[in-house]
């Protein structure tokens, strides 16, 4: 069989908010059981395809870091050993691991001196977790702006993956299926677009014939179906119950991932499962493109605002006050040494609150959720009040 000219290449994104996995353990078990477990999965079916499969997951640095946590290694063990989980994905070489902003901030809305240490702190804790750097980065729920490309390249990234609709090349009409470059004030990266309506179906349910098909379909009906397509889809791989299913004949990696990879596996289908790192390096992008400031669907939003994240008067005071209290810690940072004795360390305690202020769910779940941002960022301006007294003495 002759090679494949359309690549595929699937994505999960996998994060937590700050404390969840306690929470959800503490007060609705059976929903961690169902969480837990979508993590376990993924790993364990990329060993099981490992002569045909390529995966992509991003995991938040918040997330990990929960991973680590004694008390959840202790509690979930009853339904999941997470050493081994994490130990598993280690030794998955099919697996390409993904960076992602450690607190899962949108990154657009949070100050952009901030930036660096999500970025920095999200590819540490991949290197220390799984002992691999990560090549690709994902924007925390695709929120993404020309600005940022400096800020992702000087952290080591490679290509960052967009969404599909946002992607305008230079020249000429729009093609999802291929890499371009984007420059931003002389930085330069790869800019991987994501295919919305194929994500869409991989989120809530599909079949491998189904897939298999529609790829087809919408490869042929592009703009250049004689050159190599890369079909980038990329989903959350926990939320919902095409994902956290208990049966797993009747879930993702059961009704879809498995019947796909074997119809790969006997050539039945001009499709080939690839790694975004592999692809570049054969197929590197050979033309630009701009990336509108947008985000990915969810929702009823389309993504090419932020309403979701500061459509209300409270989402936008919230972002509001994360800006506030970050450029007061800036502020004192800048006379650091001159602190009293104790003073650096309270400074790295404010600040770490602000980083976790910043995380996207406290805005994405709506008002509700808002308070969860003032539970960091209260606390992070009385400990910045302590100091400036001092100085300002």
């Amino acid at each position: 069989m002759t090679q494949p000219s359309i690549y595929h290449a699937l994505g999960l994104h996998m994060h937590q908010p700050p404390g969840n996995l306690k929470l959800l353990i503490d007060q609705h078990e059976s929903e961690a059981e169902l969480i837990i477990r979508c993590y376990e999965r993924v790993a364990r079916y990329a060993h099981s395809f490992q002569d045909v499969a390529n995966i992509h997951v991003g995991f938040s640095g918040i997330l990990l870091e929960q991973f680590l946590d004694p008390e959840i290694i202790d509690r979930y063990g009853k339904f999941i050993d997470i050493p081994a989980m994490l130990d598993s994905y280690r030794t998955a070489n099919n697996i390409e691991l993904i960076g992602m902003g450690y607190y899962h901030p949108v990154f657009p809305l949070i100050p952009q001196e901030d930036w660096k240490e999500h970025l920095i702190r999200g590819r540490q804790i991949i290197e220390q977790v799984f002992g691999r750097s990560p090549k690709g980065f994902w924007p925390p729920e695709m929120a993404f702006c020309m600005e940022m490309i400096p800020a992702i390249a000087a952290a080591g990234y490679e290509y960052v993956v967009v969404d599909g609709v946002h992607v305008q090349p230079d020249n000429g009409p729009g093609d999802i299926y291929q890499p371009y470059q984007a420059t931003y004030e002389g930085t330069t990266i790869t800019i991987i677009p994501r295919e919305r309506d194929i994500s869409n179906a991989q989120e809530s349910g599909m079949d491998a014939i189904w897939f298999s098909q529609e790829v087809q379909h919408k490869v042929k009906n592009s703009l250049n179906p004689e050159q190599p397509r890369l079909v980038t889809t990329w989903s959350d791989g926990e939320n919902g119950g095409w994902f956290r299913q208990m049966s797993e004949e009747s879930a993702f990696f059961g009704h879809f991932f498995s019947p796909f990879m074997n119809q790969i596996k006997s050539g039945a289908i001009p499709i080939q499962s690839v790694s975004l790192s592999a692809y570049i390096k054969q197929h590197p992008p050979t033309e630009s493109a701009f990336v509108r400031t947008g985000a990915w669907n969810v929702g009823t939003t389309s993504g090419f605002d932020f309403s979701q994240w500061a459509g209300s008067e409270q989402q936008k005071e919230g972002a509001k006050t994360i800006h506030q209290v970050s450029e007061r810690y800036w502020q004192l940072w800048e006379s650091k040494e001159q602190l009293p004795e104790g003073g650096q360390k309270t400074l790295e305690e404010a600040r770490e609150l602000i980083l976790e202020g910043e995380t996207s769910c406290f805005l994405f779940w709506g008002d509700e959720w808002v308070p969860k941002l003032y539970e960091r960022t209260e606390p992070a301006l009385t400990l910045l009040n302590q100091l400036e007294g001092p100085l300002n003495s």
